[in-house]
């Protein structure tokens, strides 16, 4: 591969104008945009313009097909990861997926053993274990400041739909494969797996509150958006030897105090927020009380979704093995799909799939 590694993007909506393509300067002189697709051509040849992308699409073929990229950017749509991967794959591309990877644990294993028999690399996002405030608090785990971890929470809340000020059409976050668990939950089911490793055991209970809602800003406002999947998530894991983790995951929250996730020792509490790397690290220890650190991050605030951008860069370059692996999302998916088995059954369901952990400072 050329020193710098060339990227093609595929979707080009809310999520690339908002989080990677504001940030992609950072990847100055190391990676570059050589082609951009979108569903529209009006939308694609926008953002080529006002990012100085030379060449877009609106067909992904034949996008695959002439570019010359070393590797796919894939943040369309929840339900079109899978074919989007895929495609991306076949052509020869190594790949940095936006989260899920796949809706259900059947595509994402088709992922992950296409990539393996091409020698392709993936990155699967989301890339928080990246993001440098849980970077830090995997480190206090493992040091054993706060003692053996015993107890864990996680939160992922999408907000109350119709999201005000929404500038695209939310619907595919509503529609079957999305939702607040593969849309927001898979944020602390990666944190927390992350520093606690695989799952063995999940119970769960989903709900639905709302049906329907009427899109109110942005070019499909006045359209009637379904629901048609739970919008109320609640998961235990249970990880053996003693320790659980509690999973909440949903769109009836408009918000809330709670940092996304909370690990409990038995020598000290930390505190973390996993959307914003700004914000910072509250830890507890007895005796001391509490204490923050804020740790050193490149966007000044939010989800660093970049940092995963930048890891498959890394890894091209190295021979690495990603961080945010493909085994890893298998086993966040076959979590959320073994919850909705949970749900149904009202029954607890055992976990198949592992990954390793191993690795991360």
């Amino acid at each position: 591969m050329a020193d710098v590694a060339k990227l093609a993007l595929i979707g080009c909506g809310d999520v690339a104008q908002r989080d990677y393509l504001p940030e992609f300067h950072r990847l100055a002189g190391r990676a570059k945009i050589v082609a951009v697709c979108g569903r529209t051509s009006e939308r694609a040849r926008d953002v080529a313009s006002r990012y100085g992308i030379p060449a877009w699409y609106d067909d992904l073929d034949r996008m695959l097909a002439e570019s010359d990229a070393d590797a796919a950017i894939n943040l369309t749509p929840i339900q079109a990861h899978t074919e989007t991967t895929l495609a991306a794959l076949q052509a020869g591309m190594h790949v940095y997926s936006e989260k899920p990877v796949a809706t259900s644990l059947t595509d994402a294993e088709r992922i992950r053993d296409k990539a393996s028999q091409r020698g392709l690399t993936l990155v699967c996002a989301p890339s928080v274990l990246l993001f440098p405030q849980v970077r830090y608090a995997r480190e206090i785990v493992a040091s054993g400041t706060i003692g053996e971890v015993h107890a864990a929470l996680g939160r992922g809340y999408g907000g109350v739909p119709p999201w005000a000020g929404y500038p695209s059409d939310p619907s595919p976050f509503f529609a079957a494969g999305g939702g607040p668990l593969a849309d927001m939950g898979v944020y602390p089911l990666h944190a927390i797996t992350g520093v606690l490793g695989p799952a063995r055991r999940v119970s769960a209970f989903a709900a639905q509150a709302q049906r329907d809602f009427v899109v109110e800003d942005g070019p499909f406002a006045g359209r009637r958006a379904p629901i048609e999947v739970a919008d109320n998530w609640h998961l235990m894991l249970d990880f053996g030897d003693g320790r659980l983790a509690s999973v909440t995951a949903n769109n009836v929250a408009h918000a809330s105090r709670a940092p996304q996730m909370e690990l409990f020792g038995l020598g000290g509490t930390v505190s973390v927020d996993l959307l914003d790397v700004s914000a910072p690290v509250e830890t507890y220890l007895p005796g001391q009380g509490w204490s923050s650190q804020v740790m050193p991050h490149e966007r000044a605030a939010g989800p660093d979704h970049l940092l995963g951008v930048e890891h498959l860069v890394d890894c091209l370059a190295t021979g690495a093995r990603p961080l945010p692996s493909i085994e890893h999302a298998v086993h966040v998916i076959e979590i959320m799909e073994a919850a909705a088995r949970s749900a149904a059954t009202n029954s607890a369901i055992r976990l198949e799939t592992t990954f390793s952990h191993d690795g991360w400072p």
